[in-house]
C-alpha cells in the first residue's frame, strides 16, 4: 500500500513537473512571437512582434510616426540628415543611405525595413537577411506616403496607429482649406528647390506638388504642368528663363544657396511672384524635400504661417 502511495504521488509530480515546463515554453514562445508577412519583393518575412532595433533608412518618418525610434538614421554626404525629424532622432547615429554591410552588422539591428529596391542591387537582400529580418517596403512610381505608412504600420503590428495619424492629417488639411479659403481658391502655387546655383521645380502630383494641387486645392501654373509630363523624379530642374514667365501667385522656396548667383539676375526678380513680394522662402532644413506624415503636416503648418 504504501509503496503504490508513493508511486502515485511521484506520477503526479511528474505530471505537475511536465505541465509547468510546457508553461514556461509557452511563455518563452509568447515572448519570441512572430508573424510572417510577404513583402513588396514576395520574401516571407518573419516580423518579430515587439522589435527593438530598426533600421528604416529614408523612412524614419513614419516610424517617428508611429512612435518608433530607429536605432539609426538615413544619412547621404556629410551633415545631410533629415533635420525636421530632430527633435525625436537628435541622439540617434547616423547610417550611410546605402546602408553598408559592415555598418549595419555593428548596430544588431532585430528588423530591417527597406525602402528602395535600389538599395538591394547586387544581391544585398540575402546578405541583410543573414543580419536580421529584411522587409522590402512597397515603393517607387506611383506610391504615396499613405501607401507605405499603412504598409509599416502593417509590418509593426500598428494598423489602428497609422489610421489615426491618417485621421488626423485629413483633419489638418480640410481646417486649412476652410482657415484659408479666400487664399488658396483660385491662386496659383508653385514650389522651388535652389541649389548648386541651379532651380527644380516640383512636379504636380509628387512630393509637396501632390500636397499643394491634390489636396490643398491650389491651382497648377502652366510651367508646372509642363515640366510635370516629362518629370521623372520629385523635382526637374527649370531654367531662370522659364521662371521669368512662371504664372504662379505664390511662389514657395526650397533654398539650399543662399549665395546663389541666379538670385542677383534681373530675371529672377521679374518673376511675378518674386515682384509681388508673394516668395516665401524655407531653409533646406525644413521637410519641403522629403515625403510622410511628418513632413507632410510641417509643409502645412509652413503654409498657414506665411499665409494666414
Amino acid at each position: 500500500m504504501f509503496k503504490k502511495l508513493v508511486l502515485g504521488t511521484a506520477s503526479l509530480l511528474a505530471l505537475f513537473s511536465l505541465a509547468a515546463c510546457g508553461q514556461s515554453s509557452e511563455s518563452k514562445d509568447s515572448n519570441n512571437e512572430v508573424r510572417t508577412i510577404t513583402d513588396a519583393q514576395d520574401h516571407k518575412v518573419e516580423i518579430p512582434k515587439k522589435p527593438k532595433r530598426i533600421i528604416a533608412s529614408y523612412l524614419e518618418d513614419y516610424l517617428v510616426a508611429l512612435d518608433e525610434k530607429p536605432v539609426a538614421q538615413w544619412t547621404v554626404g556629410e551633415g545631410r540628415i533629415q533635420h525636421y525629424l530632430q527633435d525625436e532622432l537628435k541622439d540617434v547615429p547616423t547610417i550611410n543611405y546605402d546602408l553598408p554591410y559592415e555598418d549595419v552588422l555593428k548596430l544588431e539591428p532585430d528588423l530591417l525595413l527597406i525602402g528602395s529596391n535600389g538599395t538591394l542591387e547586387g544581391g544585398k537582400y540575402k546578405e541583410y537577411a543573414k543580419i536580421a529580418p529584411t522587409y522590402v517596403v512597397k515603393n517607387g512610381e506611383g506610391v504615396t506616403w499613405r501607401d507605405q505608412l499603412e504598409i509599416i504600420g502593417n509590418v509593426l503590428d500598428k494598423k489602428d496607429q497609422a489610421e489615426k495619424v491618417e485621421k488626423d492629417y485629413d483633419q489638418l488639411v480640410d481646417q486649412t482649406k476652410k482657415d484659408l479659403g479666400d487664399k488658396i481658391e483660385g491662386k496659383s502655387a508653385a514650389v522651388l528647390w535652389v541649389t548648386n546655383n541651379s532651380a527644380f521645380m516640383v512636379a504636380d502630383n509628387r512630393s509637396s506638388g501632390q500636397l499643394l494641387y491634390n489636396e490643398l486645392g491650389f491651382e497648377v501654373p502652366k510651367l508646372t504642368k509642363d515640366i510635370s509630363e516629362k518629370a521623372t523624379a520629385d523635382f526637374s530642374q527649370v531654367s531662370l528663363e522659364s521662371l521669368s514667365q512662371l504664372d504662379a501667385d505664390y511662389l514657395f522656396l526650397v533654398n539650399s544657396d543662399s549665395g546663389a548667383a541666379m538670385f542677383n539676375d534681373p530675371l529672377w526678380s521679374n518673376i511675378p511672384a518674386v515682384k509681388n513680394n508673394q516668395l516665401f522662402e524655407f531653409d533646406n532644413k525644413s521637410s519641403w524635400l522629403y515625403n510622410g506624415p511628418i513632413a507632410y503636416t510641417k509643409i502645412i503648418e509652413n503654409i498657414r504661417d506665411v499665409l494666414k
